[in-house]
């Protein structure tokens, strides 16, 4: 399993073990080293019968219950660093044609599956799950600043909307 203690990661992964789907689990204890410079590790290789295979970087996220006042500002969080996206693009440049970089955003439920926007909801220890992914591609041309401190960027959240995917749709 994952990183245990990455209950959003741990998640994804029982979520791939439930599909069915052949995936790697990437040791973030080994940093690799290419031409000189670390690279900051990916989190799932997850192969695909259909197209390209996948280089997933998990993003945990809570989703609040709009029903009860939530925040629907935070509704769409998906905010990464400028880090992860420019360790992805090299380890889509390193892998090659036939992978594909992909940030998968693990929502943790605050409200019930039902009043969820979400068609393919997880359950994990006692917790419901669900996960949107955009391709890396689309992320990094959309993305704009949201901490130059920090060194954070997020997509607006009506176009990151239109760019999610279902993960089972990619394979």
């Amino acid at each position: 399993m994952a990183r245990r203690s990455v209950h959003y990661e741990a998640a994804f992964e029982s979520y791939l073990r439930a599909k069915g789907w052949p995936y790697v689990l990437v040791d973030e204890a080994k940093k690799a080293v290419f031409a000189q410079a670390a690279i900051k590790s990916f989190d799932f290789l997850v192969y695909s019968n259909s197209g390209p295979n996948l280089l997933v970087d998990v993003k945990g996220r809570k989703f609040p219950d709009g029903s009860r006042g939530g925040q629907a500002s935070r509704a769409w969080e998906n905010w990464v660093t400028r880090e992860d996206v420019e360790s992805l693009q090299e380890w889509q440049n390193i892998f090659g044609q036939g992978f594909v970089g992909m940030l998968v955003f693990a929502y943790w439920l605050q409200g019930p599956p039902q009043r969820a926007p979400f068609a393919d909801v997880h359950f994990f220890r006692q917790r419901y799950y669900a996960f949107a992914a955009v391709a890396l591609e689309d992320y990094a041309r959309a993305a704009c600043p949201r901490s130059a401190k920090w060194q954070t960027l997020a997509m607006p959240a009506a176009q990151f909307r239109r760019c999610i995917q279902d993960v089972g749709q990619m394979l």
